[in-house]
Parts: C-alpha cells; sequence; structure tokens
C-alpha cells in the first residue's frame, strides 16, 4: 500500500469532504442503473442529512492523501437497528474509495478498521450490505469473512444482499 496513504478517523469537521468522496465514488454506478435508481442513488449520495446522521452515530475512518479524502467507512455500533440490520448487530457503512485510488486496498483496510473497532468494542456480529453490481466489494468482504445471510428488498433496482461476520 502507498505510504502515502494516511488512515485516520474523522467527524463533523470532514462533511463536505466525505460528502464529495460519496458522491464521486457512488456516481460510477449510475452507469448500469435505470432511471429510477439513478435518482435514487443521486438523491442518496447527494444528501447532507445522509452523512450527518451516520457521522453522529458512528466511527467514521477515512483514508486521505495529503489533504484529499480518498476513502471513507462508517463503523455504526450495536444499538442502531434498521429494517435490515438487528438491534445487537454493529454495522459497516458507505464504504467509498474515490475511483482514482481503486485496487490500492483502501476498502479493505477501511474494513479491516471497522473490524478492528468491533473487536475492541466487544462487538459480536458486524453486518454490511452490498449489491450485485458492487462486486469488488464483495470479494473485500468474503475475502475478509462475512458470508452472506440473506438477500433484502431490492435497492436502486438491483439485488442487495445482508453479510455478517460473527466475531466471537
Amino acid at each position: 500500500m502507498d505510504n502515502s496513504l494516511i488512515f485516520g478517523e474523522g467527524g463533523m469537521n470532514d462533511l463536505q469532504q466525505l460528502k464529495q468522496l460519496g458522491f464521486e465514488a457512488y456516481s460510477a454506478y449510475l452507469d448500469i442503473l435505470e432511471q429510477e435508481g439513478r435518482d435514487k442513488l443521486l438523491a442518496s449520495i447527494s444528501n447532507e442529512l445522509t452523512y450527518k446522521n451516520l457521522i453522529s452515530m458512528s466511527t467514521v475512518f477515512t483514508c486521505k492523501m495529503g489533504n484529499e479524502m480518498v476513502g471513507m467507512a462508517f463503523f455504526v455500533p450495536h444499538g442502531n437497528p434498521t429494517e435490515i440490520y438487528d438491534a445487537d448487530w454493529c454495522y459497516i457503512r458507505f464504504v467509498a474509495v474515490h475511483p482514482k485510488y481503486s485496487g490500492a486496498g483502501i476498502a479493505q483496510h477501511l474494513t479491516r478498521l471497522c473490524i478492528d473497532k468491533a473487536k475492541e468494542t466487544n462487538e459480536t456480529i458486524i453486518a454490511l450490505h452490498t449489491s450485485e453490481f458492487m462486486d469488488a466489494a464483495r470479494h473485500i468482504y468474503e475475502k475478509t469473512g462475512f458470508r452472506q445471510l440473506r438477500e433484502i428488498p431490492p435497492r436502486f433496482g438491483k439485488k442487495y444482499w445482508v453479510y455478517t461476520l460473527a466475531l466471537k
């Protein structure tokens, strides 16, 4: 991995950079989605409230090159259930890497930081969700030990699955 990549923790002061990175990273998927899916994805990645909510409830792991935010992942502790995550699970959200840094091991390192945080805070199950169009992400998660638990209702017009990893 490039030594000039700096991993750390972010927060509300990074809001605009996180939002910009989310837009840059997830915009790469727009061409493979139907119009309705594109519209929903754009609305999600452009919504500042999405990032504010995630920052307020999670540990934000970041990767920077110089002053540029090039990677992020949000570790959400248990006690924050959603329609797809159980209350006693912690989970990883919004792993994103700037497209020009794809393949540099950033997503894998950010995922590992989330797993390490989960172990440090005595979590028992860590979960995430991913899609049929995120092949590289699925490969990283499976290589890291996550296993597909179930399919969930489609998002953006595509198949999605919940993956879990038992920590104890």
